[in-house]
């Protein structure tokens, strides 16, 4: 009987630590996130981040084909998604990073 109100005490003590965690932690910042004005829209800065990742792999699968090599290059969906992904990163580093 005793191991079961152990395990029991320490069961409510992580689920009182997990839940103050989930409310401290909260990612809700007082400025909003970040957007910007285009056409009378804002649209957020996500999405122009998204636009230019997909740019930047349609460039390097471009320049894949073009130099020839496409076809020496293994797993290239994952070349060009990684470089689209590094791309919109570096996008969104630049524009709205601190």
């Amino acid at each position: 009987m005793r191991r079961r109100q152990i395990i029991l005490s320490r069961a409510n003590a992580i689920f009182a630590v997990l839940t103050f965690e989930s409310v401290a932690l909260t990612g809700c910042s007082a400025g909003g996130a970040p957007s910007f004005d285009l056409f009378g829209a804002f649209f957020p800065a996500w999405l122009l981040c998204g636009v230019t990742g997909v740019a930047g792999a349609i460039v390097a699968r471009v320049v894949f084909v073009s130099t020839g090599l496409a076809t020496t290059l293994p797993y290239q969906l994952a070349v060009c998604t990684a470089i689209g992904v590094i791309t919109a990163l570096l996008a969104w580093l630049v524009g709205f990073g601190h």
